[in-house]
């Protein structure tokens, strides 16, 4: 039996991690799960899995949910504090951490204190506070299962080898809907073309991220931390077909691959049921099928994020936390039609230019930082 928490199980990553429980023989017991304002979602899990402990983010979604559960034998955890209060329990073999967006990072930092293994789908967790998260593992034994196709990929392709002998990590990327449109029409793109991701079914803002490929320049300094590769040795190449979820190269010129259909169940299954691997119902993959994969590099001017990703890892300190956060935001905004696709690069480059530098941020500090350019982001006047 292995006792879990789930956070963000109401998002798409942790539905589809409850579809991965109920589908293997392995017995699981859901300690705790958390949501932000699906009401009816939450409940529907609640009654079916029975945790002992429910955060939920939004206070008056927390309010009606207690109501609904008056009789039930469950703690409800309103607010942030309820959240942090649930990622620090230590009576879980694993925390499951999909949440989106930078709040995600501080719960990821409280399971590693509270010597919790931590299945990781939050990027912002380790591009906002790496070094942080890093020093607390050292500390606690805790370790970190990628959860991202890319990074499970890495992590499976890495499974026996070392790590001084790796030449180089290839990321692999989609493109998104973007790849061959014009880049003089990118200014005219609507939510709607953005939303329109050609292989992955994903929450908005991550489809956002797709179509801009800074999910890939977040991945980028995600690997940096995952497995202690510096930058210059971590390449991405677009991949339209989404089959090889990325590669490594050791010194000898060898190069491993992992591949499989475009499914997100398989790298949280891998997560779960780490170092076993359980027999799945998930579509394998038929090459035959598919017929011919196809690669190319990306075009960093139709693709900025990518290299302001590059850039702020080079520079260390608090540039990636202004990254992580100035994107978010902007996304949100372009999601809100109150800027243009294109804004989403110029607001970050301007953030990033703007803050003050903090070479070794603490966890405050990050705080702070994320206030900041919450602050500095709102007040960006897009071309819209």
């Amino acid at each position: 039996m292995k006792n879990i928490t789930i956070l963000g199980s109401t998002g798409s990553i942790g539905v589809n991690t409850l579809n991965v429980i109920d589908n293997l023989d392995q017995d699981y017991n859901i300690v705790g799960l958390s949501a932000n304002t699906s009401a009816n979602t939450i409940l529907s899990q609640i009654k079916k899995y029975k945790p002992e402990v429910v955060a939920i983010a939004d206070l008056n979604t927390a309010g009606f949910v207690k109501e609904q559960l008056k009789g039930y034998d469950i703690t409800i955890l309103p607010g942030r504090s309820g959240l942090l209060e649930l990622s620090s329990r230590n009576d879980v073999d694993l925390l499951f951490n999909a949440l989106v967006g930078s709040s995600g990072m501080e719960p990821t930092l409280c399971a590693i204190k509270s010597s919790v293994d931590v299945a990781l789908s939050n990027k912002e967790s380790l591009v906002m506070a790496g070094d942080i998260i890093e020093s607390e593992k050292i500390k606690s034994g805790a370790k970190i299962f990628p959860v991202d196709s890319e990074h499970s990929a890495i992590w499976q392709c890495l499974a026996g080898e070392k790590i001084d002998q790796v030449e180089k990590i290839i990321l692999t990327g989609s493109g998104g809907p973007f790849r061959n449109r014009d880049i003089d029409t990118l200014i005219d793109v609507k939510v709607s073309d953005a939303l329109n991701h050609p292989n992955w079914e994903m929450g908005k803002k991550i489809t956002i991220d797709s179509a801009s490929m800074m999910n890939k320049g977040l991945e980028v300094i995600e690997t940096k931390w995952l497995f202690g590769i510096d930058w210059d040795k971590i390449e991405i190449v677009i991949h339209p077909e989404s089959i090889i979820h990325s590669m490594v190269e050791f010194k000898d010129k060898s190069v491993k691959a992992q591949m499989g259909v475009p499914d997100m169940k398989v790298p949280i299954q891998y997560a779960l049921t780490y170092p076993d691997r359980k027999v799945a119902e998930w579509e394998s993959l038929d090459l035959s099928k598919i017929g011919s994969l196809n690669f190319e590099p990306p075009s960093f001017k139709r693709f900025p994020c990518i290299s302001l990703a590059y850039e702020t890892l080079k520079k260390g300190g608090s540039y990636p936390a202004v990254l992580n956060v100035a994107n978010e935001q902007a996304v949100y905004r372009f999601l809100n039609n109150e800027i243009s696709f294109i804004d989403i690069p110029i607001i970050i480059e301007k953030a990033c230019e703007k803050h003050e530098y903090i070479k070794q941020p603490s966890l405050e500090e990050l705080i702070y930082i994320e206030t900041w350019t919450i602050n500095f982001v709102k007040s960006f006047e897009g071309k819209k």
